[in-house]
């Protein structure tokens, strides 16, 4: 019993110090994490930081996974319980908008993706890997749709997938940029616009 309640305590320790992580490196990237920063954010020292995850690296690759963790929260889960087919479709996408919008600082995958798209090594890899999931999730929500019949059966799924990052890609840039609320209109446009063209 008291090893359980030492490895609950450690474990939510580790979820609180990835959560103040998380939120560090959605406004500093996750490059810009700091185990001096991230200690006083948790209210540690440097080495009980250290001690739950050895490196910066695995700091960095264990961030990663915590916010695809929340993202598939946010997003993914809830959108299974739409009917399959473009509801269920609809249900993805406009949840990864609202995602974008709720985030503030912005989607620290996304951001991910620029810091680490021209440097080789594990954290790029497990970006690659995250980010090729989601796609494969898309797609796989775009072929429930043509099963259904509510879109063309010519219609590529991997191709249509790759369109929805890109209104997804410009939408996050957009709302960072500009006015939101224009940006969150033209992204609905353009995916509603996706389906129309692929729906005939």
């Amino acid at each position: 019993m008291v090893v359980a309640a030492s490895t609950d305590k450690g474990s939510a320790t580790r979820e609180m110090i990835l959560d103040r992580a998380y939120l560090l490196a959605s406004r500093k990237g996750v490059e810009g994490l700091s185990i001096g920063e991230l200690a006083a954010a948790a209210k540690m020292s440097k080495s009980g930081v250290f001690a739950h995850f050895g490196s910066r690296e695995e700091l960095q690759l264990a961030v990663l996974e915590y916010g695809a963790q929340r993202f598939g929260e946010r997003v993914f889960v809830p959108a299974l319980r739409a009917k399959r087919g473009l509801p269920r479709l609809r249900a993805i996408v406009y949840g990864w908008f609202d995602w974008v919008r709720e985030n503030r600082y912005g989607c620290l995958l996304m951001g991910a993706v620029n810091e680490y798209d021209a440097r080789p090594g594990p954290q790029r890899d497990r970006v690659v890997a995250l980010m090729e999931l989601w796609r494969t999730e898309c797609a796989r929500a775009v072929s429930l749709a043509i099963e259904t019949r509510e879109l063309r059966a010519d219609t590529d799924a991997r191709q249509f997938a790759f369109e929805v990052f890109g209104i997804s890609l410009a939408l996050h840039q957009d709302t960072r940029l500009f006015d939101p609320k224009q940006a969150r209109t033209q992204a609905e446009r353009a995916f509603e616009r996706l389906i129309a063209a692929h729906s005939r």
